[in-house]
């Protein structure tokens, strides 16, 4: 596809999502998280409350609500994650997932299908294929 042929209009989000979903318990430390995205070369983790994915901690979190207000390491992500989790189904527009993130002033959509999250999206993700 060139970029003459790119339309954001027919490009679907489960085209471009990742289907990895790593989450976590909403007991687990803001320490923990950082490592695993660090080992894992991530910027997002899914938060699990009662088994339903309920929110997500993001890189930007670390910077906006752990180091500005200087939590400890040991602070359960469940105080600092973003929630609700807000979504986007998987057969809906990459231009409808830009929209909703640029609203919601946010970089990553969890992806659904269902109901269920099958995915994220991020604006990364958008850039990348513009880029194709």
């Amino acid at each position: 596809m060139s970029r003459q042929d790119f339309d954001s209009n027919l490009i679907l989000v489960q085209d471009i999502m990742t289907k990895a979903i790593i989450s976590v318990n909403t007991e687990t430390t803001v320490f923990q998280v950082a490592k695993m995205m660090e080992q894992g070369g991530i910027g997002a983790v899914l938060v699990k409350k009662d088994g339903h994915l309920s929110g997500i901690i993001t890189d930007r979190d670390y910077a906006t609500k752990i180091v500005s207000h200087n939590l400890p390491s040991d602070t359960p992500v469940e105080k600092i994650m973003s929630s609700p989790l807000i979504t986007i189904n998987y057969d809906e527009t990459i231009s409808a997932a830009a929209k909703r993130m640029t609203s919601k002033k946010i970089r990553k959509l969890a992806v659904t299908d269902n109901g269920e999250i099958v995915g994220l999206i991020t604006s990364t993700d958008l850039v990348t294929q513009l880029t194709k």
